[in-house]
């Protein structure tokens, strides 16, 4: 059964967006050269505990992967796309990090992804990132209300196209509200003016993700980790968007970051400290 949310429920998920979008433009600064992954994972449990919020990967065991997850990111580096595990990894020069994070606070759930090369940046990294983020962009403009759940679907899938990219429909976005996976699947291809009606209330995480030479995927051995099958390089965005009757609104926009350049000493001895591994939940 689909949801549709008052304008008093979407303001409520917007408090959860906006915690959402921040901690994600944090973290993109926290992950840069010579930081291990499990600290950016710790990052953002101490800011989730602060918050008050709750993560919606914790717990989360769907019939896929080795359940429950029990980390708050998820963390895909280089040719990993979706449900990246956190594990001892220190990022290197010229890896492509994506990061995709769902919390909910007092009941209600945002979800977002970005992706951001770490350091120094290859040209190809950059194209397939931007394709993401244009396709993510032209699905937000998409969601029109009295549109159609395809019109979304087509516009990520043109895009991916006309940058040269294949598309896999087996993970695409999803309805979310009070919990994070909810009715509709928002595929990321599609055919425009078929499926649902898009009516106002209805909110939606819109997320497409791209390999680079392939359409095809592979799991790792935790069961979780989603990487391409060839190797090739994968980028994912992703917003928590509610169509209302004046247009599609976005509830996980991020302030400007900087991600990519290696934090100073500094920066770097504080990360590990706050996170440090004697800590008692440290995965």
């Amino acid at each position: 059964m689909i949801e549709l949310k008052s304008a008093e429920e979407i303001g409520r998920m917007a408090v959860t967006g906006q915690f959402v979008g921040e901690l994600l433009a944090e973290l993109s600064g926290v992950a840069a050269v010579g930081v291990n992954l499990m600290d950016v994972e710790h990052h953002a449990r101490r800011r989730i505990k602060e918050r008050g919020a709750e993560s919606c990967y914790w717990d989360y065991a769907p019939s896929f992967g080795r359940g429950p997850f029990r980390n708050v990111l998820c963390l895909s580096v280089n040719d990993a796309v979706l449900h990246g595990l956190p594990h001892d990894y220190v990022l290197r020069d010229g890896d492509l990090l994506s990061i995709d994070m769902a919390a909910g606070i007092d009941g209600w759930v945002a979800d977002s992804a970005l992706s951001f090369i770490v350091g120094s940046p290859d040209p190809a990294d950059l194209k397939l990132i931007e394709a993401t983020e244009v396709a993510l962009e032209a699905g937000i403009t998409a969601a029109q209300p009295g549109g159609r759940l395809g019109d979304i679907s087509a516009a990520i899938g043109e895009v991916a196209h006309s940058y040269g990219y294949r598309v896999n429909a087996e993970f695409g976005g999803h309805g979310i509200g009070r919990t994070m996976h909810e009715a509709p699947h928002v595929s990321n291809n599609g055919r425009a003016h078929r499926g649902m009606k898009l009516d106002p209330g209805l909110t939606i995480a819109i997320e497409p993700w791209f390999c680079r030479t392939t359409d095809k995927i592979k799991y790792d051995s935790d069961g979780w980790t989603i990487r391409s099958a060839d190797g090739s390089r994968t980028a994912h965005s992703e917003h928590t968007v509610a169509v209302t009757a004046s247009g599609p609104q976005v509830l996980t926009r991020r302030p400007p970051f900087r991600a990519g350049s290696p934090p100073s000493s500094e920066k770097r001895a504080s990360i590990v400290s706050i996170n440090s591994p004697n800590s008692s939940d440290h995965r």
